[in-house]
C-alpha cells in the first residue's frame, strides 16, 4: 500500500513555473528587467496559466538578488520576446539598490552574530577545560 504523495505547496509550484519561464524565455534566464505588465504578455501567450501562481512566481523572481542587481544597473526593460520596453526610472533603480543594501546589511549582522556565538562557545569550552584541569590538579 502506498501513501498518497502530498500536493506541492504554492511556493513549490511557483518555483516550477519560474523554472519553466527561465527555460522558455531568455529575458527570464538572463535576469533582464521585465516590462511592466509582463504578466499580461505571459497570459496572452498561455491563457492556461493560473494568475495567482503566476503572480507568486513573478514576485519571487522580482525579489531575487540577481534580478535586483540587474535592475540596479538597468536603463531599459524588456518584453517577453527580448525587445526593449520602457526605460527603467531612477526611482526603480534606487529601490532595487536599497533592498540589496538592506539584505547585505542583515546578512552581515547575521554572520557577525554567528561569529560572536562561536567565539563565546569556544571561550566557554576553554574555560571549562581550565576548570577541569584545576579540579584534577587539586584532586590529586
Amino acid at each position: 500500500m502506498t501513501s498518497p504523495t502530498p500536493a506541492a505547496s504554492p511556493k513549490q509550484e511557483a518555483r516550477k513555473l519560474l523554472e519553466s519561464l527561465q527555460d522558455k524565455y531568455p529575458v527570464f534566464h538572463e535576469f533582464k528587467p521585465l516590462a511592466i505588465g509582463i504578466d499580461k504578455q505571459l497570459l496572452a501567450r498561455d491563457g492556461g496559466l493560473d494568475r495567482k501562481l503566476l503572480r507568486l512566481a513573478l514576485g519571487m523572481y522580482a525579489h531575487s538578488s540577481r534580478y535586483l542587481k540587474s535592475m540596479r544597473k538597468a536603463s531599459q526593460r524588456f518584453n517577453l520576446d527580448g525587445s526593449p520596453g520602457d526605460e527603467v526610472p531612477e526611482e526603480h533603480r534606487r529601490h532595487a539598490a536599497d533592498i540589496l543594501r538592506e539584505r547585505f546589511s542583515k546578512e552581515t549582522e547575521r554572520r557577525e552574530a554567528e561569529r560572536k556565538e562561536r567565539e563565546a562557545q569556544a571561550d566557554a569550552r576553554q574555560h571549562t577545560e581550565k576548570l577541569n584541569q584545576l579540579v584534577q590538579k587539586f584532586a590529586k
